[in-house]
């Protein structure tokens, strides 16, 4: 069953370096760019499950920080490197980025009244 709805249960908007050394000291394999956007995603192994079964992703939470242009490879700290997969071209992940653009849209008009 394809994917029909991705639900993000914790969204956060970090300094880059945050969101490097959290995603090697948290264990991920790599972090995720797409239209300008770095993201580190938590999934737990149930995820995968409901996917299948439900069409529904869960993603427990997810973190980005603007990064302009694509790089394969953060520099955390010295000799300390996270691999970057280019996912612009993967639709779940463009969906996962308008949203986060359409999240920041609202914080900041929240925000100006």
């Amino acid at each position: 069953m394809p994917t029909k709805k991705v639900t993000i249960l914790g969204l956060d908007r970090r300094e880059l370096a945050n969101l490097g050394f959290c995603a090697v000291t948290f264990g991920a394999s790599r972090l995720f760019w797409v239209d300008g956007f770095l993201l580190c995603l938590e999934v737990y192994e149930k995820s995968f499950e409901y996917e299948i079964e439900r069409g529904n992703f869960y993603v427990s939470q997810l973190c980005y920080a603007d990064f302009p242009k694509y790089n394969r490879i953060l520099e955390v700290e010295k000799g300390t490197q996270i691999p970057i997969a280019n996912v612009s071209d993967m639709q779940m992940y463009k969906e996962i980025a308008r949203a986060i653009t359409e999240f920041e849209h609202g914080s900041r008009a929240r925000n100006a009244k």
